[in-house]
């Protein structure tokens, strides 16, 4: 797929999160800028009577009939509606929609009782676009993040395989809010030495 024109890029600094508007149509392209960094992406769309419909794993996992996502899949939101569709990736191709966003409570189980999390991330971004999100953190699609599944249905937590400038890109199907947060993980090895940025490109569609 050639590469469409380019809108706007959006740095998205090692541990923190940042959310983007965008359009139906609209390409939303992450890259991993130094390799090896996880990234949780989750899309609200805002209701005109203040719902936040969001991208749901579990009801994309019952569409695809598939645990990890492909390029030309379609992400649905708890609404059953597409919202995202998996359009080209540059990247090994490892993504997670099995593992839950970290949050205080898992980095206190891990015995740091002060420490950032992919939780945190998404309010506060979604919270810088004006939108107040006070519920639990959907699960997120985890970008570049490996988790295999065994025979015995096992899971294995193992670094990123990414190189720089890997990337995944999506098309949104659905006026949403894309946000993604630059996994803080450093207890558990699933980012390399440690965090590391991310950037989101918005770009225009396919031309016709």
């Amino acid at each position: 797929m050639h590469a469409t024109p380019l809108i706007d890029r959006i740095d998205v600094p090692a541990s923190t999160g940042r959310a983007v508007r965008v359009a139906a149509g609209q390409h939303v392209r992450i890259v991993d800028v130094e390799g090896s960094q996880v990234g949780d992406v989750f899309v609200v769309v805002p209701g005109a009577d203040g719902s936040l419909e969001h991208h749901s794993a579990s009801h994309t996992r019952g569409v695809t009939n598939r645990l990890f996502p492909a390029v030309g899949e379609s992400f649905v939101t708890d609404r059953r509606r597409p919202v995202l569709t998996l359009v080209e990736d540059t990247s090994p191709g490892d993504h997670d929609m099995l593992i839950a966003a970290c949050d205080p409570e898992r980095y206190a189980a891990l015995g740091a009782q002060v420490h950032r999390s992919c939780s945190q991330n998404l309010r506060e971004a979604l919270a810088d676009v004006g939108i107040g999100f006070a519920g639990p953190a959907p699960q997120p699609i985890n970008v570049f993040m490996r988790i295999p599944v065994d025979a015995k249905g096992d899971l294995s937590w193992l670094s990123a395989r990414t190189a720089p400038g890997d990337a995944i890109t999506f098309r949104a199907e659905l006026d949403c809010v894309v946000v993604v947060s630059a996994c803080p993980q450093d207890l558990i090895d699933v980012n390399g030495a440690g965090p590391t940025p991310l950037a989101i490109e918005i770009r225009a569609g396919e031309q016709s």
